[in-house]
């Protein structure tokens, strides 16, 4: 068992998506999602790193034809016990030879891009995911920030001189990951850089959660008023670019 699979078994995405501070993320996403698949008729979406299917089993029951790939077999077991109309297999996101090209409508590369940790392979996956897309179709990828780490992690949990010292923060500040830190964290000029190296066209990118993950406490014990307010503020300034970096997540919104 990798330390990712260990990791997984452990990590509860269900509770995360359904706490505030993970609504707001899922709640945004979802209305980018919604936004793109408008005027194309029937269409066919993949979600390659599904997780237990949030994002996935939520759009079958809406009726969309979705097929959901996951590389963790405890993850994949959640998703197909929901029973849903999910198409679900076991499967890696650099390798997608099940699929054939241009079979979709819309990919969705939402946990992928956190555990890849040279560009050669987020590079694999994003080619790998327009492979599958059809021409004018969607894909939309979300990355981890290097600034929230640098701030949660480096300088909330007390880590960054020891970061400093054993090379996973450059001397700019830019974090510096291997497999057994799990996750992997960009700016935006390293996603322009793999866009580019991909051959993807940016529509928009956006921050779903925003503050959210620094606010986790403050919007956990929210009344629902205030929360929806909260709500309307991030979907207000989602797409500022002044703010985006700062987010713990972004979503890429490319077009093939």
């Amino acid at each position: 068992m990798t330390e990712l699979e260990r990791y997984y078994n452990k990590f509860c995405e269900e509770k995360r998506l359904g706490r505030k501070h993970g609504q707001v993320e899922y709640i945004i996403t979802m209305h980018y999602i919604h936004e793109y698949l408008k005027g194309i008729s029937n269409p066919r979406i993949i979600d390659i790193g599904a997780g237990t299917g949030r994002y996935s089993v939520q759009l079958a029951d809406e009726g969309y034809d979705v097929t959901a790939v996951e590389l963790v077999k405890y993850n994949l077991g959640i998703l197909k016990s929901k029973a849903s109309a999910v198409k679900a297999y076991q499967g890696n996101a650099l390798h997608l030879s099940r699929f054939e090209d241009e079979s979709y409508d819309m990919a969705l590369l939402f946990g992928p891009m956190y555990h890849l940790y040279t560009f050669e392979d987020k590079v694999l996956a994003l080619k790998e995911a327009a492979r599958v897309t059809k021409p004018g179709g969607y894909i939309l990828v979300a990355y981890c920030m290097n600034e929230y780490s640098v701030l949660m992690y480096g300088f909330r949990d007390h880590h960054v001189k020891e970061c400093r010292q054993d090379g996973r923060l450059t001397q700019d500040f830019h974090c510096v990951s291997k497999p057994e830190h799990l996750y992997d964290y960009v700016r935006l000029e390293d996603i322009d850089a793999l866009n580019q190296a991909a051959g993807l066209k940016r529509l928009k990118i956006i921050a779903p959660d925003g503050p959210a993950n620094y606010l986790r406490h403050v919007l956990n014990t929210m009344d629902e008023e205030t929360f929806a307010l909260f709500l309307q503020y991030q979907m207000s300034v989602c797409e500022r670019p002044d703010l985006l970096g700062a987010s713990a997540h972004t979503v890429d919104i490319l077009q093939k």
